[in-house]
């Protein structure tokens, strides 16, 4: 069977497995957050934290939830590093230095997961799974409620209320990504994923030397790190590990675990404000992206420049064998289009062009389909975006699922578009205009411009992954990352919710003839282009300095 054929099937097997569940557990979300009902062990937490789940929220109560419960969890992780080396099951490890806690602490609470360490030679058990683990659940939770909020302010109106927080946030982790990482953890272990909290201890001899490896409890880690979109690694080698992921089919179920909470969510969208063919068309949009970036990384990857690439059938520098071209271009493009961040392949050794998609899948917003809420509330920002541009098209005042689009809504909307570029391009020109950063760089040249442009795209979008060339363990880089992790983490986050209280306390407007059918092809064509339009005028310069510089040039 050829590659190329053999990524095909992959594909389709994926899209099939997708849409099996995507029925259901959309469904299963959606009655989950509309739910007036209480399970036990929620009555418990809403008791401990002294939190009353019947009430109802307006925005800025909403948001001043989100924040506080983030500073706090940033806190407690920063703190639980920093006292490592006094814990027990610490492995012998030291404790960690304040400027990698600070970056470690910002990147799991905000969903990124970057790494500038090697995850088994720095992190203990305890902060493994009492802390990072953790975060990989309540971060995640944090963006489901924040989506579901924004689709009650379009489902809801004459109110400002976007429902509660913490009760939003207890359902996400009970009743949504704790079930799921539990099946997803028993069949990792069933492939081969290791999970226990064995210490450090020796394999044999090689080239003359020991080799030793730690365990770890890696399966429960691995399955919410993918089914929460999150992607911090127990192993510095991430999902090309053994240990994370054993063999072919494992590789693919993480991709599909990736991708399954994502795609669903639209489904949960459509059922929530009263319209599935509204939820199709956005699982459309994000559908449409995501193919064409599968595509197009097939081609660059599998194109025959010379023969060595003839031989290996392809850029098989930095891809497992186990898992060819075919697998590591699905999984590559899944990553950056979700915040998850994490790799089975290494990005620096793909092809300039193919590095550059997936530089341009995560300055797209990683809404294709994104991370876990994020990339529904991304999403629905760029069609209240495409919405407008219809609007001045025809001389109309833009409407969205009954609700207007007025000089607010798109100021919001606008606002929240422009915050990750300018964290990206402005600490990407800090960074090359120093003298100090560019000595973190292994590449000269357009690659290593690309190698700084991703760590900032990377950390701004919350995704995590990393070109794999920069060292990123100085006080420069875990700070000013840390810095823009936060902010495009947060900052979105309160135009969004803000946006979410303006719409609520509209009246709906009856449809008329002159009201754009926002769950038509047409509307999917425009939105796609809306997308990549706005991304290619925002992000040209930088990509044609690095990624089409280099691609052009080999």
């Amino acid at each position: 069977m050829s590659p190329v054929l053999a990524g095909v099937l992959q594909l389709l097997a994926l899209i099939a497995a997708l849409a099996l569940a995507y029925r259901p557990l959309g469904d299963y979300m959606a009655r989950a957050y509309s739910s007036d009902r209480h399970l036990r062990v929620e009555k418990w937490i809403y008791k401990g934290i002294g939190a009353d789940p019947n009430t109802d929220m307006r925005w800025p109560a909403y948001l001043r939830g989100v924040l506080a419960f983030s500073a706090v969890s940033v806190l407690f992780l920063y703190l639980l590093q920093r006292v490592q080396g006094s814990l027990p099951g610490s492995l012998g490890f030291s404790s960690i230095d304040p400027d990698q806690a600070f970056n470690t602490a910002a990147s799991f609470v905000s969903n990124t997961n970057w790494q500038s360490y090697y995850g088994e030679q720095a992190m203990g058990h305890v902060v493994q799974t009492g802390g990072l683990t953790v975060q990989n659940f309540l971060s995640a939770a944090v963006g489901l409620a924040v989506a579901v909020a924004l689709v009650r302010g379009f489902a809801r109106s004459r109110t400002g209320e976007l429902g509660n927080f913490w009760a939003d946030m207890a359902r996400g982790v009970i009743r949504i990504l704790l079930p799921l990482s539990v099946i997803a953890a028993i069949v990792l272990v069933a492939c081969g994923a290791i999970q226990n909290f064995c210490g450090i201890h020796s394999v044999g001899r090689f080239m003359g030397g020991s080799q030793e490896w730690n365990g770890g409890a890696v399966a429960s880690q691995e399955a919410i790190k993918e089914v929460g979109t999150n992607g911090g690694g127990y192993f510095n080698a991430n999902s090309a590990h053994p240990f994370e992921n054993p063999n072919a089919f494992s590789n693919l179920f993480e991709i599909f675990l990736i991708l399954l909470i994502p795609f669903a969510l639209t489904r949960t969208f459509g059922r929530m404000v009263g319209s599935l063919r509204q939820g199709y068309a956005i699982l459309a949009t994000m559908a449409t992206i995501w193919v064409g970036f599968i595509c197009l990384m097939w081609w660059t990857e599998f194109a025959h420049h010379g023969p060595a690439f003839e031989i290996a059938g392809g850029a098989m520098e930095g891809k497992e064998t186990r898992f060819g071209i075919g697998a590591s271009s699905i999984f590559s493009v899944s990553t950056t289009l979700t915040s998850t961040g994490a790799v089975d392949s290494f990005h620096s050794s793909n092809t300039g062009l193919g590095g550059g998609l997936n530089l341009l899948g995560m300055q797209l917003g990683e809404i294709a389909p994104g991370g876990v809420g994020s990339g529904l509330y991304g999403m629905l920002i760029m069609a209240i975006i495409a919405v407008f541009i219809a609007g001045l098209m025809v001389g109309r005042t833009p409407e969205y699922l009954g609700k207007k689009i007025g000089t607010r809504e798109i100021k919001f909307a606008a606002c929240y578009i422009l915050i990750t570029p300018a964290l990206v391009l402005i600490f990407t020109a800090a960074a090359m205009a120093l003298p100090t950063p560019g000595n973190s760089m292994t590449n000269p040249g357009a690659h290593g411009f690309s190698e700084i442009l991703y760590a900032y795209t990377s950390g701004a979008n919350n995704n995590g992954s990393a070109f794999a060339g920069l060292n990123a363990d100085t006080q420069w880089f875990n700070t000013t990352i840390g810095i823009a992790m936060l902010f495009g983490r947060f900052l979105p986050m309160v135009f969004v919710l803000a946006l979410a209280g303006s719409l609520a306390e509209q009246q709906p407007v009856p449809a008329t003839v002159g009201t754009l059918r926002t769950e038509k092809p047409l509307f999917t064509g425009l939105l796609v282009g809306a997308i990549l339009i706005i991304t290619g005028l925002t992000y040209f310069p930088a990509l044609a300095l690095g990624p089409l510089a280099e691609g052009l040039a080999s």
